[in-house]
């Protein structure tokens, strides 16, 4: 059971096969079964790697059966079209096309397997990606909202050297008045004169006024310090709303582009491990010698092509033999006397009728 069922994963006629030999229909069961299971390693790598695009397992493996089953058919009908000749050139020649096409398909196959092998590397790379674009969507967006919160601060600067300004002018009238008074500067009198009070009066009102711009400008830091505070939330807000499509970058894409960060020498190899296993029936059938398979095969399509040859041959005997007797026939009865005025009644009746029907329709006319 299981023999003829890679028998027929082979491409191989089964009704010749049953003729054969046991080692014959061996040899054609392994490379059918060679044949199978490129199919179901077919099924698995794409299945993986449809599952890194759907993200849904039914969906990958309904997409990975039909992949699985048309490289399934790609390759039986490959092994099966591979006819052995007398001339090794000529067998190499008509399996060239084939082995290319089997290349393309090894590494259609190997490349999903090799993610999912590599999958830690794999990961860990993509890791390094991820962390890199957060930094980076962090400055770029930052390039956004910095100038602006710059241009803030400058301003809370300002208010504040605006106010030690001022101050700073508040105390050095405190200190004239008090040197007033201690007789230290300005006039030298010691005691609380007119010139005391004048500077004390000044002083007074200076620390008024820079009461009043504490008060003024301490309303204007707190609603500036509240913009950035606002546009730093904001700004997180953003940074937040952008990293989970950092997070999703894992598809298939990321993925195949972070397998070729990693060194290629594991990778070629499982490339070759497939390329032989895709190429194995394809090179077996052709280095191997014809077998008792090929020569029934090779008799049956002569008896076909010599059995077409004759068919042929015949519809074209008969049709020139039909074209002669035609011929002569028709030579004869135009010699005939009655088919002549047979003809020639018929002929002046047509006339008549297309007169007449003429006729009428003029006369309709009218």
């Amino acid at each position: 059971m299981l023999q003829r069922f890679f028998i027929f994963c082979s491409g191989a006629d089964t009704q010749i096969l049953a003729t054969c030999s046991n080692g014959e229909r061996n040899k054609y069961a392994g490379i059918g079964a060679t044949v199978f299971f490129t199919a179901v390693m077919a099924f698995i790598a794409s299945g993986y790697a449809l599952n890194t695009v759907f993200d849904n397992i039914y969906t990958s493996i309904f997409f990975g059966l039909i992949w699985g089953l048309l490289i399934f058919n790609l390759d039986r009908y490959i092994v099966s079209t591979i006819k052995k000749r007398d001339n090794f050139k000529s067998e190499l020649l008509q399996t060239t096309p084939r082995i290319i096409l089997a290349i393309i398909i090894a590494v259609v196959i190997s490349k999903p397997l090799e993610m999912k092998i590599f999958e830690k590397e794999i990961n860990q790379v993509l890791l390094e990606e991820k962390n890199a674009m957060t930094l980076a969507n962090k400055e770029q967006l930052a390039l956004q909202y910095t100038p602006k919160i710059q241009s803030l601060n400058q301003d809370i600067a300002a208010l504040k050297t605006e106010i030690a300004e001022k101050e700073a002018e508040t105390n050095a009238l405190y200190d004239t008045y008090i040197s007033e008074a201690e007789g230290t500067a300005g006039t030298g009198l010691l005691g609380k004169g007119p010139v005391y009070q004048e500077k004390r009066e000044k002083h007074d009102a200076y620390l008024a006024e820079l009461q009043q711009l504490k008060e003024t400008n301490g309303v204007k830091i707190a609603d500036i310090e509240s913009q950035i505070a606002a546009l730093n939330t904001e700004y997180e807000s953003v940074v937040a709303g952008s990293q989970p499509i950092i997070d999703g970058f894992d598809g298939l894409m990321a993925r195949i582009n972070a397998l070729g960060k990693l060194p290629w020498f594991p990778s070629f190899f499982i490339f070759l491990l497939f390329l032989a296993i895709e190429t194995a029936p394809i090179i077996a059938k052709l280095l191997a010698p014809k077998g008792e398979y090929d020569y029934k095969f090779e008799e049956q399509e002569s008896v076909v092509a010599t059995w077409v040859t004759q068919k042929v041959a015949q519809r074209k005997l008969l049709f020139s033999t039909d074209g002669e007797l035609n011929q002569k026939i028709y030579e004869d009865i135009k010699n005939e006397e009655e088919l002549y005025r047979y003809k020639k009644e018929k002929a002046e009746e047509l006339l008549k009728l297309q007169a007449n029907a003429f006729h009428n329709t003029q006369i309709k006319g009218l």
